[in-house]
């Protein structure tokens, strides 16, 4: 087997890379594995495509507060629609009935919850993906041709620091103590 991470040949019964230490095991399953290449292709699919239609997890974030918003208005409407409607069947109905026809007007809430939790997903959590993803965008965003890194500068091998000392110096000198103190 090749290992994926150095390229270096290894043996087919070790767990480990003996160069790098990768985890071939877990790559052998991953390998082995009967629709991980398909899943993972699809998604790689998916995500491109997305990529090239401009949609941008912004935007992502943008349709899901939208359709938070319908969904919540859809069931608020439901509520009132089916409130005035019981309203009017209240009264053709028998007296046993009749409470729970009149409250019937409250399964328009769980559309406007649905609605609601979409809302505050995209406020809250979404926003945060997004951010994550433009951190990691502007991680891996290559240096333009001229532009220097942040860091360290280069050392100028071509300058000269005296040190005022030499490490044979220090050597020599112990030496010769510890030779009068011997004698």
């Amino acid at each position: 087997m090749v290992c994926p991470r150095c390229a270096s040949n290894q043996s087919d019964n070790i767990k480990f890379c003996t160069s790098c230490g990768a985890n071939l095991h877990a790559v052998r399953k991953a390998i082995d594995a009967p629709d991980a290449g398909k899943k993972f292709d699809s998604e790689l699919r998916k995500l491109e495509m997305e990529r090239r239609l401009g949609i941008t997890p912004e935007v992502k974030r943008y349709n899901e507060i939208k359709a938070g918003v319908i969904v919540s208005s859809v069931g608020i409407g439901i509520a009132i629609f089916l409130f005035i409607f019981m309203q009017g069947i209240v009264g053709k109905v028998e007296p046993d009935v009749a409470p729970i026809i009149t409250r019937l007007w409250i399964a328009g809430i769980i559309p406007f919850m649905v609605g609601l939790a979409l809302i505050i997903n995209g406020l809250v959590v979404s926003k945060r993906i997004v951010q994550a993803l433009q951190r990691e965008e502007k991680r891996e965003t290559p240096l333009e041709e001229g532009e220097t890194p942040r860091g360290l500068r280069a050392a100028d091998t071509s300058q000269f620091i005296p040190t005022g000392m030499s490490v044979t110096d220090q050597t020599t000198r112990h030496l010769q103590n510890s030779e009068r103190k011997s004698s």
